[in-house]
């Protein structure tokens, strides 16, 4: 009895049962309500979309795998989510191949040429909008809605035209397939949150670092936001990619901090980067570069924040 009690082994000791496909599939699985809503508002053409740049983020990860005769990792889902965060941050009106291009690109320079899963120095799936952002800045920035070409309601707050908050939250406005859509995107948040696979600090950081921000200053940019302006932070807050950004690319595991501390400095950091680049930016968005930028300075974070250890080499 006692031989079954006692058992030596290297560390850990204790292991969860936790694994990172089983992570990946939740994240993909709290993605859905936007991405279903992307496909009801936009209609066929978010469809295709979604499904090119998931199948072309699988297939690039598989076949780099294959040619380098690694172990194939496709069934951790971590290229569905990279696939799936691709096509909810891109126009409903761009080309499929384009969505694949940006696939491609994220997951074969972002993340495996970086060595993959855990090694990637920033998201994959912002750093393939990003490219794609540069390479084809008109038509990434091209929005069309019930047939009518125009701005997103964030570029028309910029400009100083009034914005319908409702139509915001809901989601019958202009934008990428997966960021018009509050409702559906906090719907799978508290997914996340209820299945224990994120928590607030993150994200809440990050949105309070935002809004007390935009309360300050958002009135030296527009003359008809007043101090904290209920409608005008509101309308920050529906638009732009915030939320998208907020609840499920700035907790990305691999790019964000690992320490609690790190974690609240990482947030605030993300939500000073956004209001900078909203209010004195040439962009009206901002949440793509604001993480993209934050993710390079996660070791600094990290070293800073890192408890020092007692003893030897430590503190007394």
């Amino acid at each position: 009895m006692s031989e079954n009690k006692l058992k030596v082994s290297s560390s850990p000791h204790i292991r969860s049962r936790i694994t990172s496909g089983n992570i990946m599939l939740m994240v993909a699985i709290a993605l859905l309500p936007a991405a279903g809503f992307g496909v009801w508002n936009f209609g066929l053409s978010a469809l295709i979309m979604l499904i090119s740049t998931t199948v072309a983020a699988v297939l690039t990860e598989y076949i780099y795998q294959k040619l380098m005769h690694k172990k194939v990792t496709i069934n951790d889902f971590s290229a569905v989510v990279t696939g799936l965060l691709l096509g909810l941050n891109m126009p409903p009106t761009a080309p499929w191949w384009m969505g694949a291009l940006g696939s491609v690109f994220g997951i074969l320079v972002v993340k495996q040429l970086f060595g993959g899963l855990g090694q990637n120095f920033m998201n994959p799936a912002l750093g393939a909008r990003c490219f794609l952002m540069i390479s084809f800045a008109g038509q990434m920035t091209r929005f069309v809605y019930d047939g009518v070409t125009g701005p997103t309601p964030l570029a028309q707050l910029k400009s100083g035209e009034a914005v319908n908050t409702m139509d915001m939250l809901i989601g019958t406005i202009p934008g990428t397939i997966g960021e018009t859509s509050v409702i559906a995107i906090i719907i799978g948040a508290i997914f996340l949150i209820l299945m224990g696979i994120i928590d607030l600090r993150i994200p809440g950081t990050y949105i309070v670092t935002f809004v007390i921000f935009i309360g300050i200053f958002g009135q030296f940019t527009d003359a008809k936001a007043g101090f904290f302006d209920p409608q005008y932070i509101t309308a920050h807050l529906c638009g732009g990619g915030l939320m998208l950004g907020a609840w499920f690319m700035a907790t990305d595991y691999v790019t964000s901090p690992i320490t609690k501390k790190g974690q609240y400095l990482y947030g605030i950091l993300l939500g000073v980067l956004t209001g900078l680049f909203r209010l004195f930016g040439g962009s009206a968005e901002g949440v793509s570069y604001a993480i993209i930028i934050s993710n390079l300075f996660v070791p600094l974070i990290e070293r800073v924040t890192l408890p020092k250890p007692f003893g030897k080499g430590g503190e007394k």
